[in-house]
């Protein structure tokens, strides 16, 4: 009994008519915000960001969304006032994403500033490079790309910073890293792995980040 009251207490949202009396309109700087092409400030926020969220879905519409880091100025690598140029590092080699552009070439990019409430967000066609002349520019440490999202830019635009503010993410007053155990811990409790916990506390220890630009 309780799991059906539970159950017909949850009113779903089913037209799109149905969210948009439930949000209200947009509010014209809001609907008016997106551009086709990159603005000298979008360059700018490119160039100083370290961090950027990737996503995608396949040809079925399973998602996928996957962080991707280097150095600013070395993340984005802009080609045109359309077009930019994501590298992939050394990582697990699932490549979820990329497996999904392969079948569906439409990516969402969020493009974040350590310490800004604002992010970018582009969305647009993408495709895999394995090779190009620009891929000598994204060397890290001596290391070129081992390939690029390239993404022809489709809509651009600056998102607010409201969930930033409500998270209070940049307050390092609000961290608790410790709330949970190591990632060895989790990785351990949460899978079947013939390392020990000891061996797996090594690896993600000192030792994995001098590894980042390493196959």
């Amino acid at each position: 009994m309780a799991e059906q009251t539970e159950t017909a207490s949850r009113i779903e949202i089913t037209s799109g008519d149905e969210l948009r009396s439930l949000l209200g309109e947009v509010k014209p700087r809001a609907r008016d915000k997106e551009r086709p092409r990159l603005h000298a400030r979008d360059r700018e926020w490119l160039a100083a960001s370290p961090f950027c969220l990737i996503g995608t879905s396949d040809a079925d519409g399973n998602c996928d969304v996957s962080p991707k880091g280097d150095p600013a100025g070395r993340l984005a690598h802009v080609l045109d006032d359309r077009t930019v140029a994501i590298a992939e590092r050394p990582g697990n080699r699932r490549a979820d994403g990329y497996f999904n552009v392969l079948s569906n070439p439409h990516a969402g990019l969020l493009f974040f500033i350590p310490g800004r409430n604002e992010t970018l967000r582009i969305n647009g066609r993408a495709r895999l490079l394995r090779d190009a002349p620009y891929f000598d520019e994204l060397v890290v440490k001596g290391h070129r790309p081992i390939l690029v999202l390239e993404v022809a830019i489709e809509t651009i635009y600056f998102h607010c910073a409201k969930a930033f503010l409500r998270s209070e993410l940049w307050k390092p007053e609000t961290w608790n890293p410790d709330v949970l155990p190591s990632h060895a811990r989790i990785t351990k409790d949460v899978m079947v792995t013939p390392e020990t916990l000891e061996e797996l506390e090594e690896y993600y220890g000192e030792s994995y980040a001098k590894q980042l630009y390493k196959s």
